[in-house]
């Protein structure tokens, strides 16, 4: 008997610990809000559930399949809460296992230009390693419990025990999805099996949104029409500033520096003759994806996420692009922070796409962004408006200054010393590194603002210094910055049209306010109305009637 007892200790002790691992996996956050310690205190009803099946289940052969198939699961949701995690932080939403697969590459590259290979390689070996000390500590825990042994007279209570307790989880599931409509809230929490449930129900209406979204690409009512863009007697700029949200108009922290540089220049360029009308979007992403606002604005379609990306890609849809083509223009990108083939432009409708390669910058890169604002500007000056085609340009062009880390951020020179680039190798090296800045979030609030204000200037510099003979410009900013930086939830960003009178008097019906500063009380239209905005506003001929 004396000697039972130590057993008896050690037994208990393990299936503690393995109750305790199970219950760490399954109240793991999926969003940086409930990362606090009352998580600890939730109780998941999966807990009983699984314990009272393994125990039932026992160490048989079939027992040792589900106990496979109850781990995986397991392992698969605790990587999807991770991915939630930091979809939640970076973009202010959850992690789509169809579309957002690619946005590890993605984030990997970041990691790379912002602390290095090192340390990003580091990260991915500790990942992996984590996953695999998770998968080992699952395996251990499901097997305690699966060798406890039972009397069989036990057997047919303890089955009932997790048949009752499934049942409940099912019913809090279904409730708190608004499934069903229960009398009174169920007590506990099911969360992990909720987040299992809600992949999969997102995964099939995503793989259903993909199809009607193929139907809708096809469906344009533009198609054939002739006499686009024909109005339009200057070259046409599209500006994309990075991370250039309504934070810069409504959050203090912000809004009192770039506020007063949009006063600012519209006074400057008032003085020069040209005339100036803004409001606000409603973009389809925040904290990155710049590429899903770009798509959104030439397609007219709302391009929210990589499967319907990839779907109007494969489309007919013509695009902004495509239909200046056709109108004459000579259509480009000029893309400084595309570093890769970029095999996507082929059907966008660019003639001539820009790379980071192709601008010709010498100078040191600004940690991830390649080169400064103005010098892109002025590339672009270079090898595209430079004269040498009849036609005007149509130009597409994606900032980057202004991209996190913002820093360090650039300043102004005078656009005849430019160069190569070289003059800004002093400033790429001043300043601390993002891995010393970043451990402090009011540092990173202060270079954000500080980036987006740089942005600002340059395009409003830039404008100015083409006064004489200006182009047409929509300056646009293609999404917020990502939650805690931004401080504003609302997927709004601003919007310019500047140029000559009798060009932006066209888009009087736009109902915009006068000068650079969108009225308090404007509502942001959704980015996809633009490009049918601007077909209906430069072109002869009335819209096509979508009935006939």
């Amino acid at each position: 008997m004396a000697a039972a007892v130590p057993f008896v200790k050690g037994l208990v002790v393990r299936l503690v610990l393995a109750a305790m691992v199970l219950h760490l996996v399954l109240v793991q956050p999926n969003h940086p809000a409930a990362m606090n310690w009352d998580a600890l205190l939730l109780f998941p009803l999966e807990l009983p559930v699984i314990l009272l099946a393994l125990v039932a289940l026992g160490s048989g052969r079939w027992a040792q399949w589900l106990r496979i198939a109850l781990v995986s699961t397991l392992l698969v949701i605790a990587l999807l809460k991770t991915a939630d995690f930091a979809m939640f932080t970076a973009l202010a939403r959850g992690f789509n296992p169809v579309s957002d697969l690619p946005l590890i590459e993605a984030g990997l590259r970041l990691a790379n230009g912002a602390v290095g290979p090192a340390l990003t390689a580091a990260g991915v070996v500790a990942a992996l390693a984590a996953v695999a000390l998770v998968a080992v500590a699952l395996w251990w825990a499901t097997g305690v419990w699966a060798r406890l042994k039972i009397e069989r007279v036990h057997t047919g209570l303890t089955v009932g025990a997790a048949i009752l307790f499934g049942a409940i989880a099912v019913a809090e599931i279904g409730q708190t999805m608004g499934r069903w409509n229960l009398p009174a809230p169920i007590p506990g929490a099911a969360f992990t099996a909720r987040v299992g449930v809600e992949r999969t129900l997102m995964v099939r209406d995503t793989l259903a949104d993909l199809r009607a979204f193929s139907v809708a690409a096809a469906q344009d009512p533009y198609a054939g029409r002739t006499g686009l863009l024909d109005t339009i007697d200057s070259d046409v700029l599209v500006i994309f500033v990075e991370s250039y949200g309504r934070a810069s108009l409504d959050t203090p922290l912000y809004a009192q520096t770039h506020r007063a540089t949009l006063t600012r220049s519209e006074a400057r360029l008032r003085d020069l003759g040209l005339e100036m009308r803004s409001g606000l979007l409603r973009a389809p992403t925040r904290g990155g994806q710049s590429w899903l606002s770009h798509a959104t604005f030439a397609n007219g379609l709302w391009v929210a996420d990589q499967t319907s990306y990839g779907a109007v890609l494969a489309s007919e849809r013509q695009t902004l692009f495509h239909i200046a083509q056709n109108s004459g223009f000579h259509t480009a990108a000029v893309m400084p922070q595309i570093t890769l083939d970029w095999p996507e432009a082929a059907f966008m409708g660019f003639e001539t796409v820009l790379a980071a390669a192709d601008l010709g910058y010498e100078g040191l890169p600004f940690n991830w962004v390649t080169m400064p604002d103005q010098f892109t500007f002025a590339a672009m000056d270079r090898l595209l408006r430079n004269g040498q085609d009849d036609r005007p340009v149509f130009v597409q062009m994606a900032l980057g200054s202004s991209h996190a880390p913002w820093l360090p951020v650039p300043r102004l020179v005078d656009w005849e010393a430019i160069g190569k680039g070289e003059i800004f190798n002093p400033m790429a090296e001043a300043g601390d590194p993002p891995d010393v800045v970043w451990r402090d979030r009011d540092r990173v609030r202060d270079q954000y603002r500080q980036a987006v204000d740089y942005a600002l200037n340059v395009v409003f510099d830039y404008i100015a210094l083409h006064a004489d003979d200006p182009p047409l410009i929509l300056v646009v900013g293609d999404h917020q910055a990502t939650g805690f930086v931004a401080l504003d939830e609302r997927p709004d960003v601003p919007i310019h049209l500047i140029g000559p009178d009798h060009l932006v008097a066209r888009a009087a019906a736009w109902g915009w306010a006068d000068g650079l500063l969108p009225t308090e009380t404007a509502s942001p239209r959704a980015m996809s109305d633009m490009r049918n905005l601007i077909l209906d506003a430069f072109s002869s001929l009335p819209p096509k009637d979508e009935s006939s």
